[in-house]
């Protein structure tokens, strides 16, 4: 029922992000092309990789580069032609920036760093309403919100002729159950247009957050700069890790669950056991048989789907941080330890009885999640995406005097002298 990718006999140190580029299957979104106004060295880079990135920087910066890669060399040598003072001031200034979120710490006598934590004053959050309707994509946006300290939420869904040009009753129940009272009939570009620009309807917000098509996360994209956003979400995914004490019921489940959220819905089967694979296989066609969007399940599981067989453990995560999937379930032995392990996942769902179902309504978890990859280096929406943190800082003429040499060095390293000179007077006149 799934194509098979099998990558058994490839050591775990082997199976990189570049690698398997290409093996993997995963739908993918051109933004760009929804933008209609990428920029032409982006689209070069794009196209040709390094060598565009190399013809760029000589056009623009005058330098023809062999690699853009700076050799370790070079690296060694400018820290050991580094000046002992500047040095010393770059190595306190790395000490004092480590700092713990929402925290006070005392980096010197005299001195303290500060870091709090503001909530943004207005967020727009998009509940999407195409193939189904996501009352849950309100909980899961206006809940951390909500507790962030938020005190203006504006919601906006697609209005749907069947429902007299509202938004889906489902959607509007829920922002009434949250206490949300400005929601709004608009979907697509145009509502994060709205949310983002401001109208007579609706004031403009700080943040956008809340997944939809392509052509939300274009909007999103160019409005980026002007608003935060939580990311540009793509297609949902699903990767599971199974060994052969999985349930190959359960792993169907999982997999036509996933798959009926959209055409373009991507799963990934991890297997070690090809006994599995097989009988999950077998599962596959009975539950697909009797799904009730058997249409949009057949087109995920047939065109970016697959499973993988791999030799062991640590392959499949492996291949699973490669992927970064949104959604990563274990079903496996030591399937803790192995979820100990993960790097690369929106969020993970741990044994036979934590689907991502459980995770999609009632965990506790947050179901906007990094998608496309992007888990390699972006988070899931929480608490955190609508707050700021805010760094106050306090010193004393002491404290300061003690540093005031170290700066001297940095302020002269580049050139600054008028930085230097902000600090001196006030050392001059306190002594």
């Amino acid at each position: 029922m799934l194509p098979r990718v099998d990558l058994r006999g490839n050591p775990a140190a082997s199976l990189g992000r570049r690698r398997l580029d290409g093996v993997l299957p995963r739908a993918r979104l051109d933004v760009e092309a929804a933008l209609e106004a990428v920029l032409p060295v982006c689209e070069d880079v794009r196209l040709r990789g390094a060598p565009a990135v190399r013809d760029q920087t000589k056009r623009f910066d005058g330098v023809d580069l062999a690699t853009t890669r700076v050799a370790p060399q070079a690296l060694t040598d400018a820290l050991a032609g580094l000046g002992p003072k500047l040095r010393s001031a770059l190595e306190e200034a790395a000490r004092r920036a480590r700092l713990p979120p929402d925290s006070v710490t005392t980096v010197a006598v005299g001195a303290t760093v500060t870091e709090r934590y503001v909530p943004v004053g207005r967020a727009g959050v998009y509940v999407p309403g195409g193939l189904v309707a996501y009352p849950s994509s309100v909980v899961m946006n206006v809940i951390p919100a909500q507790v962030a300290g938020v005190t203006e939420i504006a919601v906006a869904s697609p209005p749907r002729p069947e429902h007299g040009g509202l938004p889906h009753p489902a959607v509007l129940a829920a922002c009434a159950l949250l206490g949300v009272t400005e929601v709004h009939a608009a979907g697509g570009a145009q509502a994060i247009a709205m949310l983002g620009y401001g109208t007579s309807d609706c004031a403009g917000v700080d943040i956008v957050t809340g997944p939809g098509n392509v052509y939300v996360a274009a909007a999103k994209r160019l409005l980026l700069g002007r608003v935060g956003t939580d990311g540009e979400a793509g297609p949902t995914e699903v990767a599971i890790i199974a060994d052969h004490s999985a349930d190959p019921a359960l792993v169907a489940a999982d997999l036509v669950a996933q798959a009926e959220h959209d055409p373009l819905a991507a799963c990934l089967l991890i297997t070690t056991d090809a006994g599995l694979a097989d009988r999950a296989d077998a599962e596959l066609a009975g539950q697909v048989a009797a799904a009730r969007h058997r249409d949009r399940v057949e087109a995920a599981l047939a065109g970016q789907s697959a499973c993988v067989l791999v030799d062991d453990a640590d392959a499949a995560l492996a291949i699973s941080d490669a992927w970064a999937p949104e959604h990563l379930e274990i079903q496996a032995e030591r399937a803790e330890e192995l979820a100990g392990r993960v790097r690369n996942a929106g969020a993970v769902f741990v044994g036979p009885y934590a689907p991502v179902s459980l995770g999609d309504y009632l965990a506790g978890s947050n179901h906007v999640l990094p998608t496309g990859g992007t888990a390699r280096h972006s988070a899931g929406l929480s608490v955190l995406t609508f707050l700021r943190g805010i760094h106050v800082v306090t010193c004393g003429a002491a404290a300061l005097a003690e540093v005031a040499p170290l700066i001297d060095e940095l302020g002269g390293a580049e050139d600054l002298a008028a930085h230097v000179n902000a600090v001196r007077a006030r050392v001059r006149g306190a002594s």
